[in-house]
């Protein structure tokens, strides 16, 4: 091998440079402009006989572009194109004419010679419109160029270049053989290595205007460059055309139906024109679509895909976020995914085919696995802004130790610039010691694929002694090619995107329904498929399939994140409200049907209302529970299935809490709602909610606002007046804040916060980000914003079951109302949070610092979790200053701990001694009212003994999101027998360390039932046994496609584990069935 010396490098450029400017124009200075939108008649009229009296050359930017405001204001651009005897002596008759234009416009409209030649916009940006097959002197060529700035930036034209270009392959012009000499010099300075080379790359110059003796000189030069061919040709460019689309974004789906139409309509016809043409494309949600609406279409690709021209990728219903979705969205979006992939093209997908996602979750390589897939794709980590991440090809290893071969591919969206891809391919040779590489030409983000240009340039270079070898083929066979070819380095970590943080955070409503959708799927799932075992109800399929489907769609990567135009949430919000409406009427008519067959024995008084309490999750819990009262003003008692009376609260007129005490694990238990008698209503007096009508800081009250009342009142409050209490914890809260000043551990006799106190609502400015709602500004922490100010604290109730302390607060222009909340024999503090919010461009944070210090995070991910240092020390670890969370993350030691909860919240960050959850950021593009207005969501604080493990914080995460059920039966005095005793479990799978996230009527046989778990503390599952009321027993294991997989008897932590069920033989029978968890 050999390389250049600098000298030699230098002249090669200079060679270089000058047969480029033989063959290549900048125009971009010479372009008369016009900022009006006017009419293309009237262009015309004011250039007739050139006559530019009203227009201007405009004085080009910093960056050498033409650029005027942003709005969507309109630009004229206009330009009389003269063609030359000779472009720096060299003779140009003869040869073809393009003009190469890049803009950013949000539309742009070329005219050539009045005829309107082409349409584009913000993502199909750049073009080379043939003005002329064979030029002639002096042939003139007038171009009008329409284009309309975004809303959100200023509009540019980038690129303007006049391209002359050789009709013969055999004598190219002086562009092409720079091209060649470039694509050269590449080769020597990134893969040359041992010794300096010479290279004779003179030019007879002289020859010049002799156009056919200095072309001679040129092939020439050509010929001593052919001693570098063999290396060069055999390195390989593996090209897979492409068009990324995505399915919303700055236009809402029903544009990308069209969209899609026509990109598969073009790729077709060109695949006819253009044999050798292969294209991928994912998203079986866009399949399915044109296979309803354009079934002739959808008829050409599976031709086309059986041909083996067409590579269908993916396999995940969209290409969706994939920090803030639970692992069984993963799951569904797999299983919808790739059970229609199979059906409508005869294989699964083998590649998980994810290039423009913000980050993937460290779990993903195992869930991937289990659905089929055995490669991964993306190229969105070169989007980092911090760090370059290491590796283009490697191992991506999951906890479970689940591998997967996985690509860092070249950008998306690129046409066939000989130059770059072959920049791009020997760095990828270098880093990788892979002599292939590739490479995907296609119009994309708004579809378009493959052009025909970009076919004939691949064509042209094909016969490069000078260009590494082209080839069409998929990504598949490339991902298989380059596997055999090495070993690779592993990584075993998430896959973190430092970029784009703002996402987690971003449209709070899109998080908020997904979380809340998520779960009610879960249990419309679980309850249906219980009724239909127990009850014989019709297990509903295709509505729970119709509202995954809606819900699979709303996670993709610039809906669910919050990144897209205000009519992308007009159209996702009426989905999110109809999965609900749907899920709910589902879980309340199963749990109805369940609760019609449970035994009732007589009540503990007359006109007794049965309350049936169901416990969606599989472990024993204990929440307080609220029941609508049938009539108000008279008094009611609450009784166990024992007939022991319990503890209630009146919470309004209408509605009373009790706390429900140990039901079953995916169970439920039998409790009265009965009139009270003489006795009863005595003692009930004891145990009303009481609400102190004197401890009040409000408008209202004896005390006036914190900016206008005497020091001297507000001191006047001592701390014990705004005391929350109960048999673990003691709360106190800052009269002068609203802050939590203390949060004392009783059970541990250890106060947690330190000095500065908890729940501080932090403000800062975020502003100045190009990608404004993906963004947050790195340097956000030095803008803080005035602190908030107390408006009033306020007793809402103070009972036995639940004392509720609310503390309003002005941030800005917006109001925070926090319900502090402690519930009997709870270790949770819940901060029940509504606001109004009428920030522009500001990002909250609620500040929980300890009065401990640890070295690591660790954050709810799907399907397992995460540690994160909290002492960062390499580039690496400190780009991670905002991170994606689930349900929670927790600060712990050894012995101690406090974990924060929240209820659809995603965005955290950490120090030794702090854990900071991200409430609301106000983004102004593309939605400008993003977060503006109402909202409610719910964090938590629990401080904890031993670590989050010992601590079961996996389980009070889930317990916050995914409360009890409760059902009202009608109103009886006497007993009634039925088929399920008054207390009972359905599931439970014994083990403290398993979560079901499924229960479900399997895809294929109406007889089974799949049960899904996986294994939430890192730890080995013991002791693990089936049991339940209704005589369920394990029969198989099988992948999460449902297929049956190969078993063994090793147990692993952090495992994904999916089981066949069926009913046992015993009908309703009690049954325990012991069983190894089993490695899939």
């Amino acid at each position: 091998m050999y390389y250049l010396t600098p000298q030699e490098s230098n002249l090669l450029s200079d060679t270089i440079a000058r047969l480029r400017s033989q063959s290549l124009l900048d125009i971009i200075p010479h372009w008369q402009v016009y900022q009006a939108d006017i009419s293309l008649t009237e262009v015309l009229g004011n250039l007739a006989p050139w006559n530019c009296n009203n227009w201007s050359v405009k004085k080009l930017n910093e960056k050498g572009h033409i650029s005027w405001s942003s709005g969507q204001k309109v630009l004229w651009l206009v330009q009389k194109i003269v063609v030359p005897d000779t472009l720096q002596n060299y003779p140009l008759t003869g040869l073809s004419l393009r003009l190469a234009l890049t803009w950013w416009a949000e539309k742009s409209q070329i005219f050539v010679n009045g005829e309107l030649i082409q349409e584009g916009d913000l993502f199909d940006c750049s073009t080379r419109i043939l003005l002329s097959p064979q030029v002639i002197p002096n042939q003139e060529i007038i171009v009008a160029l329409r284009l309309v700035s975004p809303s959100h930036d200023n509009g540019a034209l980038v690129k303007s270049q006049l391209i002359y270009q050789s009709n013969n392959q055999e004598i190219p012009e002086p562009g092409f053989v720079a091209d060649e000499l470039a694509i050269l010099q590449q080769y020597l300075t990134t893969i040359g290595s041992d010794s300096p080379i010479q290279i004779d790359a003179s030019v007879d110059w002289s020859a010049l205007p002799d156009k056919a003796k200095f072309e001679q000189s040129l092939l020439q030069l050509r010929s001593r460059m052919q001693n570098f061919s063999p290396q060069i040709k055999q390195r390989q460019i593996y090209l897979v055309g492409h068009a990324h689309l995505d399915l919303a974004w700055l236009w809402a789906i029903s544009e990308t139906w069209e969209v899609a139409k026509r990109t598969f309509t073009s790729v077709l016809q060109l695949q006819a024109e253009y044999p050798q043409l292969t294209f991928c494309h994912s998203t079986p949600a866009i399949y399915s679509y044109i296979e309803q609406h354009c079934p002739d279409l959808f008829a050409a690709i599976q031709k086309q895909v059986t041909a083996g021209s067409w590579e269908v990728i993916g396999g995940l219903w969209v290409e969706p976020e994939l920090n803030l979705i639970d692992g069984e969205s993963i799951v569904r979006q797999l299983l919808y995914g790739q059970r229609y992939v199979l059906e409508k093209f005869g294989k699964i997908s083998t590649v998980a085919w994810l290039p423009d996602t913000f980050g993937f979750c460290a779990t993903l390589p195992q869930i991937l696995a289990s659905g089929g897939i055995e490669y991964f794709v993306t190229q969105k980590l070169r989007w980092n802004d911090t760090t370059q991440f290491p590796y283009d090809v490697f191992w991506w290893r999951s906890p479970d130790g689940t591998e997967l071969f996985s690509l860092m591919s070249a950008p998306i969206g690129e046409g066939i610039d000989p130059v770059k891809m072959t920049a791009f391919s020997y760095n990828h040779e270098k880093q990788t010691n892979l002599p292939l590489s590739m490479w995907l030409p296609g119009v994309g983000d708004h579809g378009g694929g493959p052009t025909r240009d970009m076919l004939e340039l691949a064509k042209r270079w094909e016969s490069s002694p000078l260009f590494p070898t082209p080839k069409f083929t998929t990504t598949e066979k490339y991902l298989q090619d380059i596997q055999q070819a090495s070993t690779f380095p592993v990584w075993d970590d998430e896959l973190y995107l430092e970029f784009h943080r703002g996402c987690y955070t971003t449209h709070a409503d899109q998080k908020k329904f997904n979380r809340r959708c998520e779960a009610l799927l879960y249990q419309a799932e679980l309850f249906a498929s219980l009724a239909t075992i127990s009850a014989n109800l019709t297990y509903p399929k295709a509505e729970i399939e119709a509202a995954w489907k809606k819900t699979l769609i709303n996670q993709f990567h610039d809906i669910l994140p919050g990144s897209s135009i205000p009519q992308v949430y007009v159209d996702a919000n009426a989905d999110w409200q109809e999965v609900e409406a749907v899920t709910t009427e589902l879980v309340q008519k199963s749990l109805n049907a369940i609760a019609s067959l449970i035994t009732l024995p007589s009540p503990p008084q007359p006109h007794s209302i049965p309350i049936i309490v169901f416990n969606p999750l599989n472990w024993v819990s204990s929440q307080v529970v609220t029941i609508s009262l049938p009539t108000s003003g008279r008094k009611w008692d609450v009784y166990n299935h024992s007939g022991d009376k319990l503890l209630t609260q009146l919470t309004s007129e209408t509605t009373l809490v009790f706390l429900a005490k140990k039901v079953e694990s995916i169970g439920y238990s039998l409790f009265w709602l009965s009139p009270a008698t003489a006795e009863t209503l005595a003692n009930s007096l004891k145990n009303r909610d009481l609400v102190p009508t004197g401890n009040t800081i409000s408008h209202n009250s004896i005390f006036i606002l914190p900016e206008n009342r005497p020091p001297s009142q507000i001191n006047s409050l001592e701390p014990k007046d705004w005391v929350l209490e109960n048999e673990l914890l003691r709360v106190i809260v800052d009269s002068n804040s609203g802050n939590l000043s203390n949060v004392f551990d009783k059970n541990n006799n250890r106060e947690i916060l330190n000095k500065s106190g908890g729940n501080q609502l932090q403000a800062y400015k975020d502003s100045g980000q190009y990608w404004d709602a993906w963004n947050i500004d790195p340097n956000y922490k030095q803008y803080p914003l005035e602190s908030s100010q107390l408006k009033s604290i306020q007793w809402i109730e103070k009972g036995a079951i639940q004392t509720c302390l609310r503390v309003v607060r002005q941030l800005g222009k917006s109001e925070f109302s926090c319900d502090y909340i402690l519930q009997k024999d709870s270790p949770i503090l819940k901060i029940a949070t509504t606001v109004d919010f009428k920030e522009r461009e500001v990002l909250v944070k609620a500040a929980f610092p300890f009065n401990f210090e640890t070295d690591s995070a660790t954050f709810e991910i799907p399907f397992g979790t995460i540690s994160r240092p909290t002492k960062p020390t390499t580039p690496t670890q400190k780009a991670k200053w905002e991170v994606p969370a689930l349900r929670w993350a927790d600060l712990s030691t050894d012995d101690y701990g406090v974990s924060l909860l929240n209820d659809c919240k995603y965005g955290y960050d950490s120090k030794p001694n702090q854990l900071n959850l991200t409430l609301l950021r106000s983004a102004s593009w593309p939605d400008p009212e993003a977060d503006q207005g109402h909202h409610e969501f719910t964090y938590a604080i629990y401080p904890h003994s031993g670590n989050w493990q010992t601590a079961q914080t996996v389980r009070h995460g889930y317990e916050l999101n995914v409360p009890f059920q409760v059902i009202q039966l009608p109103a009886t005095s006497s007993s009634k027998p039925g088929t399920l005793p008054e207390v009972g479990s359905f599931l439970n799978l014994s083990a403290d360390n398993l979560v079901i996230t499924a229960f479900k009527q399997s895809e294929d046989n109406p007889q089974e039932w799949i049960l899904r778990c996986y294994e939430c503390h890192g730890l080995v599952a013991e002791k693990v046994s089936l049991q339940s009321n209704l005589g369920l027993e394990v029969t198989q294991q099988v992948d999460i496609l449902e297929r049956p997989t190969q078993t063994n008897f090793d147990t692993m932590p952090w495992k994904i584990t999916n089981f066949v069920v069926l009913r046992g033989k015993c009908d309703r029978a009690t049954s325990s069935q012991s069983f190894a968890l089993i490695e899939t």
